[in-house]
């Protein structure tokens, strides 16, 4: 399930780094402890859907490439 977006709300992110722990290779906390996408294709699909569902405030989305939003 190839996606065409990745994008974290930097205003939802509260540094929670539930997403960096599921899905290492994608998500890092940047020097303002803001969660960023770093390599969207470093982890497998699902790991990176359970990643964005695991985020607390719901901050970051993810768009198929059928247009339709996957998560949340």
């Amino acid at each position: 399930m190839p996606f065409t977006s990745i994008v974290v709300d930097r205003e939802k992110c509260i540094s929670a780094g539930s997403c960096v722990a599921v899905a290492p290779e994608v998500f890092e906390l940047d020097a303002e402890g803001k969660a960023i996408v770093k390599n969207a294709t470093g982890d497998p699909d699902q790991t990176i859907i359970d990643a964005a569902k695991a985020c607390p405030t719901l901050a970051i989305t993810i768009v198929g490439t059928d247009g339709k939003q996957i998560v949340p």
